[in-house]
């Protein structure tokens, strides 16, 4: 495999700027394209503010990359998959730089950022038999065997999380699947389901979800619409430069964030309504790559929006038995800490009171955490 030095980063086919490497080796560096500043958007508003000169990124937590560089790149299941695929070629993966794993995913991941030149090292067919992937996925994953890593990695399409996933198109749209871990519950599609479910009566906007052959989970890919154009996205890490191993953040940022990149109220309160439904119901995998934002164009101007929820289910581990995200610096928030980072953030307290009881209103049977007066 070539060592790639140069990347050209694309939104449509369209030039958005290059990526380099310093002479280090050790960081990245991006300029954006002359023409994209003319009429494009920051890809990155708080990292890559869209404007001239040349941008390099930080050492951490992303070893020199940028964090909208690193949300494209696979994680979890897709980094394992790729190591037992790169390891069958005799390529030792730690030695990759960012561009080079960047080159791999080339145009085939989330979201509408793509990578050239792209590295072919994929090897696989889409495949339509789900209880064969989780056959595969699990076998892999128990190291029994590597060599459907290639055939894995190809379907996952370089999603992210740690649980073995696939991607597929179907008459009605664009579907992320999802498959059991060696730890997952036999039921754990069927929880996923419902918890989205009530999630949806709890006014939270999910995307279309559906259950494949009774128990795969399924949710309508957001980073596609309707039409089949790919819609830039990026998660709250990716914006923040915030890691999935240092679960520092808190949903005092999320809820201004939001705020900043949006200028909407509605997104405010939907973001405020998200983080009462993961501790009522204790789903504490609310970490910083589980919310996202894209980007649309209305007429001739661009504008951030936050994305559907996703990953909503029941998840008692989290980080060492605590959520991942805190409430008003607290992992055991009462009813005063949900309130001041609303009000923080210019939501009235009545307002913060009416979502935490519509909430807690429609989540009865899955609610587990009781929020202290």
């Amino acid at each position: 495999m070539m060592s790639i030095d140069l990347l050209n980063v694309k939104y449509h086919d369209r030039m958005v700027g290059r990526l380099s490497l310093t002479p280090d080796n050790k960081m990245c560096a991006f300029e954006y394209d002359k023409a994209w500043l003319s009429d494009g958007f920051s890809i990155s508003p708080l990292e890559l503010p869209l404007r001239p000169g040349l941008f390099l990124a930080k050492p951490s937590p992303f070893f020199g990359n940028f964090g909208i560089f690193e949300d494209s790149l696979p994680d979890g299941y897709g980094r394992y998959l790729l190591h037992k695929l790169l390891q069958k070629e005799g390529i030792d993966d730690l030695k990759l730089s960012a561009l080079d794993r960047l080159s791999i995913v080339g145009s085939s991941g989330m979201g509408a950022l793509t990578f050239e030149p792209e590295t072919s090292i994929k090897q696989g067919t889409d495949v339509s038999d789900f209880d064969l992937l989780q056959e595969k996925a699990l076998e892999v994953l128990k190291e029994k065997q590597d060599d459907d890593a290639g055939l894995l990695l190809y379907n996952s399409g370089n999603s992210g999380g740690t649980r073995p996933k696939a991607i597929f198109t179907d008459d009605e749209g664009h579907w992320l699947v999802k498959f059991r871990h060696i730890y997952d519950s036999q039921d754990m599609g069927q929880q996923e389901y419902h918890y989205n479910e009530v999630a949806r009566q709890c006014g939270i906007n999910v995307p279309d979800f559906k259950l494949i052959n009774g128990r795969y989970f399924a949710s309508r890919r957001f980073d596609i619409d309707a039409e089949g154009n790919r819609i830039h996205t990026a998660t709250a890490g990716g914006l923040l430069c915030i890691s999935l191993s240092n679960p520092v953040l808190d949903y005092s940022n999320l809820l201004a964030l939001t705020g900043y990149l949006t200028q909407n109220a509605m997104d405010v309160e939907e973001m405020f309504r998200r983080m009462v439904f993961n501790y009522l119901t204790d789903n504490k995998d609310d970490h910083c790559k589980n919310f996202s934002f894209m980007v649309t164009r209305s007429g001739n101007s661009w504008k951030w929006q936050l994305a559907p929820a996703y990953d909503l289910t029941l998840c008692t581990e989290g980080y060492n038995g605590e959520h991942a995200t805190s409430v008003n610096g607290t992992g055991h928030p009462s009813i005063n800490d949900f309130i001041a980072i609303g009000t923080k953030i210019k939501v009235k307290e009545q307002r913060c009171r009416e979502i935490i009881d519509e909430v807690s209103h429609n989540c009865d049977d899955l609610t587990r955490y009781t929020i202290k007066m």
